[in-house]
């Protein structure tokens, strides 16, 4: 049985399983989500969004074909085995493409969706939700996104080398993306309500049933719902099973469905738990792990400080701002404020936009010259109590070697063990 099949059947038999979605190319999370995967015995998820992996290549540079060789071979690397590992394909549709009359949008949305599968993706999430340039203005109404839905699904069906592989996500209610502005951490997050939910998943079963997919329907696993959570800048909206519960409780006459939430990022360990008990077993994590990261290349740009002479040092979180000061599209719509506001949401924002410009050659320059200066030798204790209190911990503790590179991926293995204790019964959110 397909490990995600086994969470939908868990779930409709009372059983709070569940499975991170681990959404980063980024090659130190991929390197501490597999190495985390084989040390649990656990499936592994991995997805790729359409803005970041697209028959253009996105902003990774790499088509649905290169992610696929990519993530392969950083799992090949780490020993995990390949038929444990899942790819998912987020947001497959026009999103990239708003710009452009529908006509366009769409076909090129075919494109991607076909690149997609063929290449070897089989979780696909389908969102046409989003208004296209000819479209009318005041938001899309629900019957043409679930047309252009199933049409996608069309498309995946035609192109899949096994469709019965294919598992499909439908819906979009979503935070937006980058992070909530100010203000949403007292006003709240709107909970999708269960009506919204029953004609979400009605209309689009309806024109499937039109485009002759009535067995691709029975492989629609998940739609996607805002359970109430959401993060901005330093603030994080937990997870309220109470204010959540009409739409967990909902999803539990829909024998083939289980909810799948965006944005999960930064929440508790018990909140997690909470959200995968409330059915909501799909749990996408991204720019938690990418902060993590950062947080752990901050405190080894500080330890390298008192170890290394000023001009034998990476500079690195220097080299990162410069990167993004050079490319500021990637940031300046979602961090507000004085430009001194900004430059600290730069390096700190829970609303990870770092993670747009480790690619840079300059970043990765100096990122190897951080890793370099290190090399394999032990951190002193101290330093590493100072600044990584965690992995120091882990180190005294034995499970962890004293060197630069495994205590980066410690660090992100930090949040994925979150996740894992969520979506395991064993877990139970402590």
């Amino acid at each position: 049985m397909d490990y995600l099949d086994f969470i939908l059947a868990a779930q409709k038999l009372g059983e709070p399983r569940g499975i991170p979605s681990i959404c980063s190319a980024h090659l130190f999370v991929l390197k501490a989500t597999f190495r985390h995967g084989l040390a649990q015995n656990t499936p592994v998820l991995v997805e790729a969004t359409c803005n970041q992996v697209n028959q253009f290549g996105g902003y990774t540079g790499m088509t649905p074909a290169d992610f696929v060789t990519y993530v392969h071979g950083i799992a090949a690397q780490a020993n995990y085995p390949l038929d444990r590992l899942i790819l998912g394909g987020d947001h497959l549709g026009p999103n990239v493409w708003q710009n452009e009359p529908a006509a366009s949008a769409m076909q090129k949305s075919v494109k991607m969706v076909q690149a997609y599968v063929r290449a070897g993706f089989t979780k696909i999430h389908l969102d046409a939700s989003m208004c296209l340039s000819d479209d009318p203005p005041g938001g899309l109404p629900p019957e043409l996104i679930a047309k252009r839905t199933a049409q996608l699904a069309k498309v995946a069906e035609e192109a899949a080398p096994d469709k019965n592989r294919l598992r499909y996500v439908i819906g979009t209610e979503v935070p937006v993306p980058g992070g909530a502005f100010v203000g949403q951490e007292t006003e709240g997050m709107h909970i999708t309500l269960p009506e919204d939910v029953e004609q979400t998943i009605g209309m689009t079963r309806r024109f499937f049933n039109e485009q002759g997919l009535e067995a691709a329907w029975q492989r629609v696993m998940a739609v996607v719902v805002q359970p109430g959570v959401e993060f901005g800048d330093d603030f994080v909206l937990e997870f309220h099973p109470d204010l959540a519960s009409s739409l967990s409780k909902y999803i539990e006459a829909e024998p083939h469905l289980i909810y799948e939430a965006h944005s999960t990022d930064y929440q508790t360990r018990q909140s997690l738990h909470n959200m995968v008990r409330g059915h909501f077993a799909i749990l996408k994590v991204g720019p938690a792990l990418t902060f993590s990261l950062r947080e752990a290349v901050f405190a080894l740009a500080n330890i390298e400080k008192e170890l290394f002479q000023a001009d034998q040092c990476s500079n690195l979180p220097q080299v990162l701002n410069d990167a993004a000061l050079r490319r500021p599209e990637y940031w300046m719509k979602y961090y507000r404020g004085t430009s001194e506001e900004q430059a600290f949401k730069r390096k700190y924002s829970l609303s990870d936009r770092i993670r747009y410009y480790w690619s840079d050659p300059m970043v990765q320059k100096a990122f190897g010259h951080l890793l370099n200066n290190f090399g394999n030798t032990p951190l002193p204790l101290t330093l590493l109590s100072q600044y990584l209190p965690g992995q120091y911990a882990h180190i005294r503790g034995g499970c962890l070697q004293n060197n630069a590179h495994d205590i980066l991926m410690d660090r992100v293995m930090d949040v994925l063990e979150d996740y894992e204790n969520a979506c395991s019964i064993q877990g139970g959110g402590q």
